[in-house]
């Protein structure tokens, strides 16, 4: 079979870079004086792994809770004789001064800062030191960067850093100063850097747009997002020559109209130009082609069919083209490979792609007309959409509009009508992503899309692992009493779906996070409200799984007076045959566990499960979970019985009454993964009902379900059993008649395992 795209393992690097950040002290470090992280005096690494594990080590700390910044952990790179960094980018306020201190004796070619908001002007003169190397650096939203540290002021009163200069750093090529302080004298900044060739200025006030010429024969790239554009400006940035990349797009409308006289302009003056974005612009007068005058057949890429007029003087299509939030979008011959749009999914997806990292204010955007296309139409480049929804929620995991809208599309996006195409690592990440969400966020649309988005995995199978924390999470979401009505449902169901088919190991850590506590108080809480809706079903129904051959469990039940609240809701609820069914399956959990059963031996339970026999509710479940309650109490003997209304002898003849009442052949809403339970009530005569109870179970799992119950019961050695069964004296007739056709009919399936009827 083949795999499906992006099913390629991770690298032997990238598995071994995490292993290693994640076991510091057990693979390169030792804890020196002090409880200090030091590296080991046998370790050296070169740049290609020292930069891995920079990179990882950040994005590991933005994307996994479980991983927890080390102190001291860039300490670890501050002798270049042992480690070599050369590339590394560090994002927000995780990044300190004294990181960049450690790091200091380094020879970095290219260091990214992104909205590292704790920087301060420590830290630029800790850039300094890298004057001689530094070929690329970004600054991008690290506007304290430029403010002396004092902590006595406030911030808004913090004296600017006049040292700081760009002297001497004279291989930087590469410099984004998006987001520099207005107070921050731009020109005078840049003065020292006369060999750039690609500057980023997003959202920086340029009082004199002249000084851009001093690059006239070099700069390649410029960027100018959320820069307020003149004529001025524009008539400069023309001059450029070089340019092969121009970006003057805007967020938000300005009082400069772009004109086809100003495209025209520039589409004549950069004859190098192979990416432009003019996103965001409102074109004052029309420059594109008359419909009726549009060159016939398919969209065409050619400039000369462009359908903007200023586009047919392109020498060859350019690779990009922002067009994002214009009208120009919607025409049809757009002479660029890749566009920036909101007409289809293509232009949303490039959308995404190009403005994730430094414009989430326009990714968020995109992200919301995505969530429509995979609502409303259909979504054809699933693989894409999915890893930069991804990719923008690890991004922008404190951006509150990106988690509503990207959780929302996740939704979408993974519902069963796209997820043949999906592969186990790409699902994985998606959950990955979606508890980072709910982790981050207590407000109810993220928390809503989130749950309603695990929702289309397979529970508990692709939740497997992440299980704690899954259930974690969800149970702090039921903590509140008062919760939003459709949040508590989904995540009651996603509960109960956690610990349906699970193993016992994980049922246990479930309780011990005090998911039974959880679900009782649901339960109070409708009770109270006298409601007996999804949430109090799902909610017994939980308690009914997660007790399941877990004694701690059913003890908890018991403590947190479960049994209280199940006598108050069959008087308050009489006639709720699911509700019935739900809390004496979980009753029948708690009667399996012998230290427990003494609590049950009181004459007001008694009388309700005596009374539970004659139910019809859910054709014989009721009756029957309530015989299998008492079959367990009457295999304790007659020396328990102390009360002396109900008579255990009256209580039996019901029990052996109800279970002669019962159609063998009857379809069951119940699943048992082991017969063990049931086995230890067969070679005894302390209560033949209960052998009685116990045989007709079997008799009819094996007659109704032979492929799945026959192999069952021969493998836990219920035969030998059963054969103990007509051996014994106080057996009833009709027991061992039972007893003799379960035989037989494994005898059959053994001899012919190939089950024909359903």
């Amino acid at each position: 079979m083949a795999s499906k795209a992006g099913d390629n393992p991770d690298s032997l690097m990238a598995l071994s870079t995490a292993f290693c950040l994640r076991n510091l002290r057990k693979t390169m470090c030792y804890l020196g004086d002090r409880n200090k992280l030091c590296l080991r005096s046998d370790v050296f690494l070169p740049s290609e792994i020292c930069d891995k594990l920079v990179n990882t080590y950040m994005e590991l700390v933005h994307t996994d809770s479980n991983f927890k910044p080390q102190d001291g952990f860039f300490q670890l790179f501050s002798d270049p004789r042992s480690t070599r960094l050369t590339r590394i980018q560090l994002r927000e306020d995780i990044v300190q001064d004294r990181d960049l201190e450690a790091i200091g004796k380094q020879d970095l070619i290219e260091l990214h800062l992104t909205s590292c908001h704790n920087l301060s002007a420590r830290s630029l003169r800790t850039l300094t030191s890298f004057r001689q190397t530094l070929v690329s650096l970004s600054l991008f939203g690290c506007s304290r960067i430029f403010y002396q540290e004092e902590e006595e002021r406030p911030a808004s009163r913090q004296a600017l850093d006049t040292d700081f200069s760009f002297q001497g750093f004279n291989r930087l090529r590469l410099l984004n100063l998006g987001g520099l302080p207005e107070e921050v004298d731009v020109e005078g900044l840049l003065k020292p850097l006369p060999a750039l060739t690609s500057l980023d200025l997003s959202g920086v006030q340029l009082p004199r747009a002249a000084f851009l010429a001093q690059w006239k024969e070099r700069l390649a790239s410029l960027v100018l997002y959320n820069v307020d554009l003149s004529e001025e400006l524009i008539n400069t940035v023309v001059e450029l020559g070089h340019l092969r990349h121009l970006d003057i797009s805007r967020e938000h409308t300005s009082k400069f109209k772009m004109t086809r006289k100003t495209l025209t302009a520039i589409v004549q003056g950069l004859v190098n130009l192979v990416s432009l974005d003019i996103s965001g612009h409102i074109m004052l007068d029309n420059c594109t082609v008359p419909h009726f005058e549009e060159a016939m057949g398919r969209p065409s890429i050619e400039p000369c069919k462009s359908s903007i007029y200023p586009f047919q003087e392109l020498k060859r299509p350019l690779q990009f083209l922002g067009l994002y939030n214009t009208t120009l979008c919607n025409v049809t011959h757009i002479p660029a490979y890749k566009v920036t749009g909101s007409k289809n999914e293509d232009q949303v997806l490039n959308a995404i792609e190009a403005y994730t990292e430094f414009r989430p204010e326009l990714a968020h955007r995109a992200i919301n007309q995505l969530f429509d296309i995979a609502r409303i139409q259909h979504c054809s480049q699933l693989l894409r959409a999915l890893q930069l929804v991804i990719a923008a929620l690890k991004c922008h995991k404190y951006d509150k509009s990106i988690q509503v809208t990207g959780s929302a599309a996740l939704f979408y996006l993974t519902n069963t009508e796209y997820r043949s195409d999906q592969s186990v690592r790409l699902r994985r990440q998606v959950i990955q992503v979606v508890l980072n969400g709910m982790e981050q966020y207590q407000e109810v649309t993220v928390q809503r899309n989130c749950c309603l988005t695990l929702c289309n995995f397979s529970i508990p199978e692709e939740l497997e692992f992440q299980y704690g924390r899954v259930n974690l999470l969800l149970l702090k979401i039921l903590e509140p009493a008062r919760q939003d009505e459709s949040i508590q449902r989904i995540a009651v169901h996603l509960c109960n779906a956690l610990v349906c088919q699970v193993d016992n190991h994980h049922k246990e850590a479930v309780g011990k996070m005090g998911f039974v506590k959880t679900m009782l108080n649901l339960i109070q809480k409708k009770l109270q409200d006298r409601m007996c809706d999804q949430v109090m079903e799902f909610s017994w129904s939980a308690l009914w799984n997660i007790t399941d051959e877990t004694p701690d469990n059913c003890q908890m039940f018991l403590n947190c007076r479960g049994m209280s609240l199940f006598l108050d809701c069959l008087k308050e609820f009489p006639d709720k045959q699911e509700l019935h069914r739900n809390m004496l399956g979980l009753l029948g959990n708690v009667a399996e566990v012998r230290a427990l059963r003494p609590q049950l031996l009181t004459p007001q339970f008694i009388s309700v499960f005596s009374n539970l026999l004659d139910s019809k509710a859910d054709g014989i479940e009721v009756s029957y979970n309530a015989c299998g309650v008492l079959s367990h109490i009457m295999f304790d003997g007659p020396e328990v019985w102390a009360m002396e209304e109900p008579l255990r002898e009256t209580v039996m003849d019901k029990m052996m009454a109800a279970i002669q009442s019962w159609d063998v052949t009857s379809r069951r809403n119940i699943n048992y993964r082991s017969f063990e339970p049931i086995l230890r009530l067969l070679p005894q005569s302390i209560a033949p009902v209960s052998q009685h109870w116990a045989t007709w179970a079997l008799f009819n799992l094996v007659s109704v379900y032979p492929s799945k119950y026959c192999p069952l019961l021969i493998k836990e050695g219920g035969i030998i059993l059963l054969e103990k069964v007509l051996e014994l004296q106080t057996s009833h007739e009709e027991t061992k008649e039972m007893a003799r056709k379960v035989m037989e009919q494994c005898e059959n399936f053994k001899e012919d395992p190939m089950e024909t009827t359903r």
